[in-house]
């Protein structure tokens, strides 16, 4: 029997039969800002602890779109995640912080990848234990180079030990949108599925998990256990950061904001948007 659990701001969340979905649902575009950061936090601490929940899969509300990005108009409020980022280990930003508690999480954490993600939205899907990717529907990539900056909450890190570093750096370095069949072929998803397939694939997954004798899970977790990547991750942040002071960076978010990013219609192609700015 599905049982609603405790309301989010962002979030949506039933469980049933041992399997936690999440519906990410912050409009128009489910941009990761604030609010979302902090409810998806708040969850996966929250069901760290919780046995009977064995699997947790995401997923959007908006079918267009998984996680934008992050939020574009901090450009404005820099000190808005001070917060958060007060609640994160030393050695991480609090971008990384999420991506890093999401691969640590001892369910297993699955992403329905049915819309786009990019930049902190890729970067989410990255850190998950598995994502199965919509075809013809489902887009991923790590747009930052586009805004003067580089990935900055774990991507360049989990691409790498994803696709391979030379992959990494076309993704990275050439800042485009890759389509499902890709992201299957470069090893960043799991698998792509024919779009009117991929709830029931990802269901019958999340429940054959979910009913495993007691301890499998755990001790496969155990036995698979996610890379260290403490100091990439600095080295990460270094790069980030030394990218986003410079001029650049602030004209060309402030830019894209203005000419529609974070909207629907601009979202469509944020490269082509971006591109322009250039």
């Amino acid at each position: 029997m599905s049982q609603h659990t405790r309301a989010y701001p962002t979030l949506r969340v039933t469980r049933e039969d041992g399997v936690a979905r999440v519906i990410l649902d912050n409009p128009p575009v489910n941009v990761l800002d604030v609010a979302l950061m902090a409810d998806l936090r708040h969850l996966l601490t929250t069901l760290r602890d919780d046995g009977s929940v064995r699997v947790i899969v995401f997923e959007s509300a908006d079918p267009e779109f998984f996680i934008a990005h992050v939020d574009m108009s901090l450009v404005d409020a820099p000190h808005a995640f001070d917060e958060l980022a007060a609640e994160v280990p030393d050695g991480v930003n609090v971008f990384q912080g999420l991506g890093e508690l999401l691969r640590h999480q001892p369910q297993v954490t699955i992403v329905k990848l049915a819309g786009l993600a990019r930049g902190g939205g890729a970067e989410f899907v990255a850190a998950a234990d598995m994502a199965f990717a919509a075809i013809g529907r489902a887009g991923i990539g790590q747009i930052e180079a586009l805004m003067g900056i580089v990935p900055g909450g774990g991507g360049t890190q989990y691409l790498a030990q994803r696709v391979g570093r030379n992959r990494a750096l076309e993704v990275v370095l050439g800042a485009d949108l890759y389509d499902a069949e890709t992201a299957e072929r470069y090893g960043w998803v799991n698998r792509a599925v024919p779009a009117g397939e991929l709830d029931a694939v990802v269901d019958r997954l999340a429940r054959n998990i979910a009913a495993l004798p007691e301890g499998v899970i755990a001790a496969a977790k155990r036995a698979l256990v996610p890379a260290d990547l403490a100091q990439g991750l600095l080295r990460e942040h270094d790069a980030w950061a030394g990218q986003i002071v410079r001029p650049a960076a602030e004209r060309l978010i402030r830019g894209g904001l203005a000419h529609g990013a974070q909207t629907p219609a601009g979202e469509r192609d944020l490269e082509g948007l971006l591109r322009g700015l250039a």
